[in-house]
């Protein structure tokens, strides 16, 4: 088993997506989330924590708390009370004893949990009576919500449905349903997160486990096939791992810095833009004393300057801490 994870790390994660909605808003038509005053697009981290986990779970194998699950013989799917009881040992006869069951099958075999934390409501029989509590881990690897490096611009598409309006043959197209779209033609979008390495004990998170999380968030990212979705690529992964007891930079995200030559609306691909790095370069030069490792993932087609001058982003990283900088690999 991969031992607990000990050090802090901060991460940055860069994806954009073309002619898509990244993320819907249910109480607003479904539309892309807008600041409505800076008309920066916005992506809650639930979103991005439903793309990891989807991708742990459909394509490693890996068990997670949090998913959809259809009760037999109904249409109905679990509560959380439900789900909590596929994970009781119910050999054991107390309440106490059935509650510790939960709680150690419930760390032990959802990546998930020892990733984001729970709180699961639990119910179970206290002698004659049932009795409610929960189960409650505060997540080592939180993030801020993702915040698009450049304005954006909403576009409206109106489409026909696959079904009549009503029953009938011979339906005419005019009695077909209308859909409403929103889409953006381009957004890039950074999110920062924070791995800690003092709830990480609370959750038995493992290096392992963060191995896993890298992937799911860059191949989750760029295997989230669905109609709203299907443009999304991973642009860059940063892993700062630091070697000072409850120490990170912060703000690593705000170190990056999109420019172009065309209105920020305009953007339609990373040919469009540059991302200039000097405080990203600035803030790890400066605490290069308190950092284990980099590690990095990115793909070619960002060009990265420094100073005005289009620069490897893993040399110039090289050169800030004086070591080598490891390339984020995954075994598929």
């Amino acid at each position: 088993m991969s031992k607990l994870l000990e050090k802090r790390s901060e991460l940055v994660f860069l994806y954009d997506i073309r002619d898509g909605n990244p993320n819907g808003d249910p109480m607003d038509e479904n539309k892309p989330r807008i600041d409505e005053e800076s008309g920066i697009n916005i992506v809650t981290d639930v979103r991005l924590k439903r793309t990891i986990r989807d991708y742990l779970y459909d394509s490693l194998g890996e068990e997670i708390l949090i998913r959809t699950i259809q009760l037999k013989d109904s249409l109905a799917i679990q509560d959380g009370k439900t789900r909590a009881l596929d994970f009781c040992d119910t050999s054991k006869k107390t309440f106490q004893e059935q509650l510790k069951s939960i709680e150690n099958n419930v760390l032990e075999q959802c990546i998930d949990v020892r990733l984001f934390g729970v709180t699961l409501p639990i119910e179970l029989k206290d002698g004659s009576k049932k009795k409610t509590t929960s189960f409650k881990r505060t997540g080592p690897v939180q993030f801020n919500m993702g915040r698009s490096l450049h304005q954006v611009e909403i576009k409206h598409i109106k489409g026909t449905g696959a079904f009549a309006s009503k029953a009938g043959e011979g339906v005419e197209r005019e009695q077909q349903t209308f859909r409403d779209e929103y889409i953006l033609h381009y957004s890039l979008i950074s999110f920062h997160g924070l791995i800690n390495e003092n709830t990480a004990q609370h959750t038995s998170l493992s290096e392992n486990d963060v191995q896993l999380l890298l992937e799911g968030i860059w191949n989750g990212t760029k295997g989230l096939i669905s109609r709203s979705k299907m443009g999304q690529m991973p642009r860059l992964l940063l892993r700062v791992e630091y070697n000072t007891k409850n120490f990170h930079i912060g703000d690593l995200d705000k170190g990056i810095k999109l420019t172009s030559d065309l209105e920020e609306v305009s953007i339609r691909s990373p040919t469009d833009y540059f991302l200039d790095v000097d405080k990203l370069l600035q803030n790890i030069t400066a605490h290069k004393d308190k950092i284990d490792n980099i590690f990095i993932k990115f793909d070619a087609d960002i060009n990265f300057r420094k100073a005005g001058k289009i620069i490897s982003l893993h040399e110039a990283i090289k050169l800030a801490i004086g070591k080598e900088v490891i390339e984020i690999n995954f075994k598929k």
